[in-house]
């Protein structure tokens, strides 16, 4: 390879998307890693039918983000964000997002403490923390994603996608309803995983959206900061 390759290389190894370093070896490492994860955690679930109903979003998200990916390339930030939010979101799918046995790891490490009995949790919030998880982890993706196709500046780099992230809650939230209700009634609930609480939805669409409005500052001031001091070419 010439000195000129490498250098081009270089360059676009270490070139910052939205002020973000991008190295384009990173994401398919994080692909197959994720793929690992994906058949592991998909062998012998605790409910095939839950198992395959969580699971047709993540393929369908896979698909799109992997055709944007050879378009647009993410920073590795945002590949990260979505590795750690897609691991996450197969726990809960392989052991069904209410039966997730946090508190029996949490009391394997710490002498046999309740971690629900510490917070003060009556139920199990392993479904509540992936919401939450969704508004952090998944706003700063979505704000490369629209950055890249529209320019944005002021109060509309932050609301947009922050709304994104409200709407896509929502959204979820009827996929849910109709497929627990319609598609697979035999698993609605434990699809669903209200445990028994009616407000399970709104709640969880204000954590995604807490959870956004957390993070989103954060990144626009990250994104700032790098545009001041990025030299010019």
């Amino acid at each position: 390879m010439g000195i000129g390759a490498r250098m081009s290389e270089a360059m676009n190894s270490a070139q910052c998307s939205f002020g973000f370093r991008h190295d384009p070896r990173y994401a398919p490492v994080l692909l197959l890693v994720f793929l690992v994860a994906f058949v592991g955690l998909g062998i012998n679930p605790t409910s095939r039918e839950d198992w395959l109903l969580e699971n047709v979003l993540t393929v369908l998200a896979l698909v799109w983000v992997i055709w944007w990916y050879r378009r647009t390339p993410l920073s590795n930030l945002a590949c990260t964000l979505m590795f750690v939010f897609g691991v996450l979101h197969e726990i809960g799918a392989h052991y069904q997002y209410s039966e997730v046995p946090y508190e029996a790891w949490f009391a394997a490490v710490s002498d046999g403490r309740s971690l629900d009995a510490m917070l003060g949790f009556e139920r199990n919030q392993f479904d509540r923390l992936v919401h939450f998880l969704y508004g952090f982890l998944i706003t700063p993706v979505a704000a490369e994603v629209i950055c890249a196709r529209v320019r944005l500046r002021g109060f509309w780099l932050f609301v947009l996608p922050v709304t994104f992230v409200m709407s896509h809650s929502l959204i979820y939230e009827l996929i849910e309803w109709l497929a627990a209700s319609v598609v697979a009634p035999e698993v609605g609930q434990a699809y669903l995983g209200t445990q028994g609480d009616v407000w399970d939805a709104q709640k969880d669409m204000a954590l995604a959206t807490l959870g956004s409005l957390i993070v989103h500052p954060w990144w626009m001031f990250c994104r700032s900061r790098s545009a001041d001091v990025r030299p010019a070419v």
